[in-house]
């Protein structure tokens, strides 16, 4: 990957589809048609397809998913992102293959953040290994949902979120971008709700409690915080109670 394209997806965090106006965006215009966008999906303009699957991220009809497959493999850049947000929504086992090669594959940031978005949707335990990948080693924008996704696929079984946690504890600790560290703690929050009091348990909870302290970011050692809160942890709400006597949060 070029290097200005990589400072450039760095630096975007949010949805690429928050950059172009939805579908539906004024009031008065009715919702697609769901017939017409599957008309489009098999068009051979570009634009066509980028509308239809875009209206897809809106519309859930299972008629549309065997084509948005097929589009994963589209040459244009914007009709894979728009299509692999679309399976985001219309989440299907026969999707999930697909999205995992596409992701190991495809040079393009925006592209696999709509991915590990999608992969994080489909409650898939085929999703693991390659959202642990991301986290690991893709830039920030991607390495942010993959954090997310993971708290929602590890719950599935609990050798998942014995091997989901070391990552994201990593995350919270070394990530280099706060919006990730944000996401790991909230993903930590969200798994530990599903742990044991074991020792897996008390290292994410010793985590959140370092990065409460410790931390520069004032947003993640919020995130830090709310986690603790919602997991309940005694020693964790007693060191929040304690910084806060202290006047520390």
């Amino acid at each position: 990957m070029k290097n200005d394209e990589l400072n450039f997806i760095e630096a975007e965090l949010s949805s690429p589809l928050d950059q172009i106006d939805s579908v539906n965006s004024e009031a008065e215009i009715p919702p697609p048609d769901p017939e017409r966008m599957l008309e489009l999906l098999k068009s051979d303009v570009a634009s066509d397809k980028m509308l239809a699957a875009r209206a897809f991220c809106e519309l859930e009809d299972r008629r549309s998913i065997p084509r948005l497959i097929e589009l994963l493999n589209d040459v244009c850049p914007l009709v894979r992102v728009s299509t692999t947000y679309a399976l985001g929504r219309n989440t299907d086992a026969s999707a999930v293959e697909p999205l995992i090669k596409l992701l190991a594959q495809d040079f393009n940031g925006y592209v696999r953040k709509g991915i590990v978005w999608a992969l994080g949707n489909s409650k898939d335990r085929r999703a693991l290994k390659p959202l642990l990948h991301a986290l690991k080693t893709d830039i920030s924008a991607v390495r942010l949902w993959a954090a997310s996704g993971l708290a929602q696929i590890a719950p599935l079984e609990y050798e998942d979120i014995i091997a989901a946690m070391p990552p994201l504890i990593q995350g919270l600790r070394r990530d280099p971008t706060a919006a990730v560290r944000s996401n790991c703690a909230w993903a930590i929050g969200q798994l530990c709700r599903e742990l044991p009091s074991n020792v897996v348990y008390a290292t994410a909870i010793d985590a959140l409690i370092e990065s409460l302290v410790e931390d520069d970011d004032f947003g993640v050692k919020d995130d830090a915080r709310s986690a603790i809160l919602k997991v309940g942890d005694p020693g964790g709400l007693q060191m929040i109670e304690e910084l806060e006597f202290e006047g520390l949060i």
